[in-house]
């Protein structure tokens, strides 16, 4: 494994582990955070290829191309991933933002789920 994937696996645990201690006060910024530890592990898997980009578009779009559209993983985690990224924009930017405490338990479950497919994968 390389440095920097190990590197952006710790920050996707403390990410998923900041994300638990908000809910259920906080469900808002832990679906933004919950999205991040997704974000991250979907940058690890990337970097393992020697690949890296500087917009979340850009690794969205690659961990479809090189994970979702091939076959590595299930397309859902690319799914999952993008629908994270929206409640993060509204969780973020939205003032009047409806993110409930269903959202952010959704979130950190799926987040642990696509750990466990990189584990296993």
């Amino acid at each position: 494994m390389k440095a920097i994937t190990d590197a952006l696996l710790r920050k996707a645990d403390r990410s998923i582990a900041v994300a638990k201690k908000l809910l259920p006060s906080e469900a808002d910024f832990a679906a933004a955070r919950a999205y991040y530890a997704m974000f991250y592990i979907a940058e690890a898997l990337l970097a393992e290829r020697d690949l890296r980009f500087s917009k979340h578009a850009g690794v969205h779009s690659a961990f479809g191309e090189h994970f979702a559209k091939t076959g590595l993983m299930d397309p859902k985690y690319h799914r999952w991933l993008v629908t994270a990224f929206a409640k993060r924009i509204a969780a973020d930017y939205g003032v009047e933002a409806e993110i409930t405490t269903n959202d952010g338990v959704r979130s950190i479950s799926r987040h642990m789920i696509f750990l466990l497919a990189l584990a296993i994968s």
